[in-house]
């Protein structure tokens, strides 16, 4: 391969490598933009509350609900979820509305021991007048491995991340049944466990998404200065050679 040939194929190697990190810097920059426009949505008041599939017309939109629900049989823990530096897992159980709409009920957090023993989970039964924050389930990261393992308690799945349509599956509702956000409980209702109504939760804040934009952006412009600079010193070497 010759020297121009060489070079070339450094600068195009140096242009991809740098376009991938533009392009993880413009991703950073979406995820904040994202959570900006989330956090600027004011949580609507409990007296303008909603029923479920009033709130399923408008999902872009947050929501306080306020409606009857029936409890279904199926319970979803989701794993690696922090409060007050603690480790442990939220609970969910699905539910559905008199106009059929389905929807994961954020019943709360509870604790994991050392062992990372399961608490035994006790399911609600029947119908009952459920109110809370209609918002984004918990941001799923990045995909790795299945989304949900049985856990050794009947109905009960452990999960990683909040796939809605794995989720859907395993509960028998089909892939596409469950509303496309979680109703978080009202953390004044004597349902559930321990919760509140951060927007944000186990999550990086719009300020970390930027840093990482910058981060990226900058990496970028070291590679190409980098294969500048190389440039540089390989064409000096050659007018320098006899």
């Amino acid at each position: 391969m010759t020297r121009q040939h060489t070079a070339v194929f450094g600068w195009v190697l140096a242009v991809l490598v740098a376009a991938v990190f533009c392009g993880l810097g413009v991703w950073q920059l979406q995820r904040m933009h994202q959570k900006e426009a989330l956090l600027a949505q004011l949580p609507p008041g409990r007296d303008n509350a909603v029923r479920l599939d009033q709130a399923a017309a408008t999902p872009d939109a947050l929501h306080w609900v306020r409606d009857q629900l029936q409890f279904l049989p199926g319970t979803v823990l989701l794993d690696n979820q922090l409060r007050e530096g603690r480790a442990g897992i939220k609970v969910y159980q699905p539910a559905r509305a008199a106009s059929g709409a389905v929807v994961l009920v954020d019943l709360g957090w509870l604790p994991l021991p050392a062992d990372r023993q399961l608490p035994v989970i006790k399911s609600e039964q029947g119908s009952q007048a459920l109110q809370g924050l209609w918002a984004p389930p918990p941001a799923s990261g990045i995909a790795l491995g299945p989304a949900l393992t049985a856990a050794k308690q009947p109905q009960t799945w452990l999960a990683t991340r909040m796939d809605l349509p794995a989720i859907a599956t395993q509960l028998g509702l089909g892939a596409g049944a469950l509303a496309p956000k979680v109703l978080r409980l009202d953390p004044t209702s004597p349902l559930g466990y321990a919760r509140d109504l951060d927007l944000l939760p186990n999550t990086l804040p719009p300020s970390r998404h930027l840093g990482y934009a910058v981060q990226w952006f900058a990496m970028a412009l070291a590679v190409l200065v980098i294969a500048l600079v190389l440039q540089f010193k390989k064409r000096r070497k050659v007018e320098e050679e006899p």
